[in-house]
């Protein structure tokens, strides 16, 4: 049986999450990469490969998206900031990724559109067009939501007879994290209070959406309307100054944040996900230490918990490249992760 060509993917993006995409695309021979998209004008020109520590590949990166557009691929990896918290709104992601789908390229984003049907039937109706159009796909994933705060609550309530109550809890500590921009500038941290509450708006805003589709994609597929979406948070201050690898964090300034998502009936919670940031878990000791839970109370009472995550933009990317062959499979149209097979690490292993 002849072997099959490799899927021509090209990467939208190479931040921190791009990166790790990136890398693996380089380096998977079921892929060959055909475009990179960058943001960086220091990036354009450069070749892809030495951009994550790879050999040339002879690919390089543009800034041209008419280009990108004209580019014959299977999959592009869509993996830029969400538009909000660059001043824009969903509709700027949303044309994108439509404009992407009606060239004839599946896509695979982070960007959300885990559960887009959340935002009404003018905008299923404009996805599923721009599908129809170009024959394609469109898949929003990453790690949480997109695994932690979905898939897994879905495969325990397969051992549920009766759900009360569904708790995900995510710590994550961002003392390594390298982003800048990210940590500093969206989630807020090193920044004075008075400061903070116009600062985090925009990551408000994307924090609410990405949440929302994913407590709606839960509900769901468990057959429960909910009435909304509830969101809540607060942050905690530094006692000292100290480094992390994105910059300074001074007394007084904004060290953590603790944000809660409650899906609600009649007012009681069906669904909540609470997310706590730290800057540096080793210096922020309120709140839970970094990993994640996920509780199911009802019967039976469920509890699982992954005590770490060494490098969750890793697994964010990874989720995404793992999910090109089963896109690119599947018929047109939205596909969310009820859609596709279990995305497993098939084709990853490497033994000693």
């Amino acid at each position: 049986m002849p072997a099959q060509p490799p899927l021509r993917v090209i990467q939208w993006a190479t931040g921190a999450v791009g990166s790790y995409a990136l890398q693996s695309v380089i380096t998977r021979p079921e892929f060959e990469l055909c475009g990179v998209l960058v943001y960086d004008p220091d990036k354009v020109g450069l070749d892809a490969g030495p951009l994550v520590g790879r050999p040339e590949t002879g690919v390089l990166c543009t800034d041209d998206v008419d280009a990108v557009l004209a580019t014959e691929a299977d999959c592009v990896l869509h993996m830029p900031l969400p538009a909000a918290y660059c001043g824009g709104d969903y509709s700027t992601d949303l044309r994108t990724v439509c404009d992407l789908l009606a060239s004839g390229k599946n896509v695979i984003t982070t960007t959300g559109f885990i559960y887009p049907q959340v935002y009404g039937p003018a905008v299923v109706e404009r996805l599923e067009s721009a599908c129809r159009a170009g024959g394609t796909s469109v898949h929003g994933t990453g790690i949480n939501p997109g695994f932690m705060s979905d898939l897994l609550p879905l495969a325990l309530s397969g051992l549920s007879s009766r759900l009360d109550h569904i708790f995900v809890r995510e710590s994550s500590d961002f003392v390594g994290h390298p982003s800048r921009q990210i940590v500093m500038d969206l989630i807020g941290f090193g920044r004075a209070p008075k400061d903070y509450a116009v600062a985090v708006r925009p990551f408000r805003n994307v924090q609410r959406a990405l949440f929302s589709e994913s407590v709606q994609l839960v509900a769901g597929a468990l057959g429960v309307r909910l009435d909304e979406v509830e969101e809540s948070d607060e942050y905690d201050l530094a006692t000292e100054e100290f480094q992390i690898a994105a910059g300074t964090i001074l007394p007084g300034t904004v060290c953590a944040s603790h944000w809660v998502f409650s899906g609600l009936i009649r007012g009681r919670p069906f669904m909540t996900v609470e997310c706590v940031y730290k800057s540096d878990a080793a210096k922020v000791r309120r709140w839970p230490a970094p990993g994640f839970a996920v509780h199911i109370e009802g019967r039976p009472q469920m509890t699982l918990t992954v005590d770490e995550v060494s490098h969750g933009l890793a697994g964010a990317a990874a989720h995404a490249v793992n999910s090109i062959a089963a896109v690119c499979a599947a018929p047109p149209g939205i596909r969310t992760l009820l859609d596709l097979p279990p995305v497993t690490g098939r084709g990853t292993v490497r033994l000693a």
